[in-house]
């Protein structure tokens, strides 16, 4: 299960934009986040916990690819931020890392925690077993959800769109 919002940008990401993606000649317009639900808390660093960082990882940049690719084949900038880094994964990386979970904390209103050296999202129903990726992209809410919806006959989602 992927659940999943579409978000207007906040000031700091259009304030620092330069920064976050400095190649981009176009405005950010929209914010794609995606949780996924993890079999454990990911609040330890375990093997186990570490592998199922990596899966889910794995799985949001497949899925964000296929994304990323409509919104540029339709003439849009996008581009994924790798969870693990915080820089983009196809754009020029800039002098500024994302930090997913102040982005999902903005435009969602998650409570944090405090993970040991690391903060994570204490999701409403997940809890802390959650983890949170982000696409930026210079299309629209409704072109961001249009190519969202080529893909749902592929993946199980669970989605909810806000502006």
């Amino acid at each position: 299960m992927i659940e999943f919002s579409i978000h207007s940008p906040s000031d700091y990401i259009c304030t620092h934009r330069e920064k976050l993606l400095p190649d981009w000649t176009l405005p950010v317009r929209s914010i794609l986040v995606v949780l996924q639900p993890a079999r454990m808390e990911l609040v330890q660093h375990t093997p186990e916990t570490e592998d199922q960082k990596q899966q889910l990882r794995q799985r949001f940049i497949e899925f964000g690819l296929e994304i990323v690719q409509k919104l540029r084949q339709m003439g849009h900038m996008a581009d994924l931020f790798d969870p693990r880094t915080g820089l983009p994964i196809l754009s020029q990386a800039g002098s500024l890392r994302l930090d997913d979970v102040a982005v999902v904390r903005s435009t969602l209103g998650y409570p944090i925690a405090c993970l040991g050296d690391c903060f994570g999202i204490v999701h409403p129903t997940w809890g802390q077993a959650v983890y949170p990726s982000i696409l930026i992209s210079s299309a629209d809410s409704g072109l961001v959800k249009s190519a969202i919806a080529t893909m749902e006959g592929l993946l199980e989602t669970h989605h909810s769109l806000s502006g």
